[in-house]
């Protein structure tokens, strides 16, 4: 059995307060993207086994795949095994959520090879354990998030921009980016990511001001050839320039399809680069 695990983008990303739990309440819209990693699974007698294209993944029980396979075994008491082969498309440390879609991919793919019946609501439980963005991986198309990323609420959103999104070759730790912010307890407003994009997706100024990452700041600091292709990308006409998640990937909106080709051999050099059409999803609000 095969599948495909999306990626995602953020449009627009706050981090309003630090919890009581450690965790972060955050403002945030998650859009997926077309770019995938591709899972292959076959029935193992006993073990959960994991081979990636990827050298740099690990394999063993730290992996997001091998955790959500041991999660449903743990819930369910299953004694089959799996093998899992990951060919790792979606740059890893990007802020793209590749591993939490493959863990997403993961459970939703298990759950029917191994004949389990849960429900949408356990699902969502096992994905908030293993990340706070695997639960988008089990919808998909776009939803605003809230809280820690996992409470969800799925937009009927018409897109009408190109993506161009380039991955520069740096890995950057979500765990550092969140412990360099040091938001305290007193929360930050909200920026209204959500009303903005269904009411005025076609106002592209109103986008660029509204959408925005906090992220960036902090990210910037550390690497300044990230802020420069965001820069690069505005002075090149883009509508919109972004850092996804907490980075390193950058992408760049525009309703142009030429300037969205433009851009994409503009910034061969700079990294991988990546180029979505158009999005215009069927998900009622």
């Amino acid at each position: 059995m095969t599948t495909r695990a999306y990626g995602k983008i953020n449009l627009g990303l706050r981090i309003l307060r630090k919890r009581s739990d450690g965790y972060h309440d955050i403002e945030t819209v998650f859009h997926q993207i077309d770019l995938f990693d591709e899972l292959s699974f076959r029935l193992h007698e006993s073990d959960i086994l994991l081979t990636s294209t990827n050298p740099q993944l690990p394999a063993d029980n730290s992996n997001l795949c091998v955790k959500a396979a041991n999660l449903l075994r743990d819930l369910t008491g299953v004694q089959e095994g799996v093998e899992i082969h990951l060919k790792k498309n979606i740059p890893m440390g990007a802020g793209l959520g590749g591993g939490s879609s493959d863990a997403a991919a993961t459970l939703l793919t298990l759950a029917r090879l191994w004949n389990l019946e849960l429900s949408p609501e356990e699902l969502h439980t096992l994905a908030a354990a293993l990340g706070s963005d695997v639960p988008f991986f089990l919808l998909g198309n776009t939803a605003y998030a809230t809280s820690r990323g996992e409470q969800l609420e799925p937009m009927n959103l018409h897109f009408p921009y190109w993506i161009v999104l380039v991955a520069p070759p740096v890995h950057v730790s979500t765990a550092w980016a969140y412990k360099m912010l040091r938001r305290d307890e007193h929360a930050a407003p909200p920026a209204g990511f959500k009303s903005v994009l269904l009411e005025h997706t076609h106002n592209h100024q109103l986008l660029s001001q509204t959408l925005t990452n906090d992220f960036e700041q902090v990210v910037f600091e550390i690497h300044p050839e990230i802020r420069g292709i965001k820069n690069a990308m505005l002075n090149e006409g883009a509508d919109v320039a972004l850092m996804s998640g907490s980075g390193s990937s950058v992408f760049a909106l525009t309703k142009s399809e030429a300037l969205a080709v433009r851009l994409a051999t503009r910034f061969d050099h700079a990294g991988r680069v990546f180029l979505t059409k158009p999005f215009f999803s069927t998900t009622d609000s």
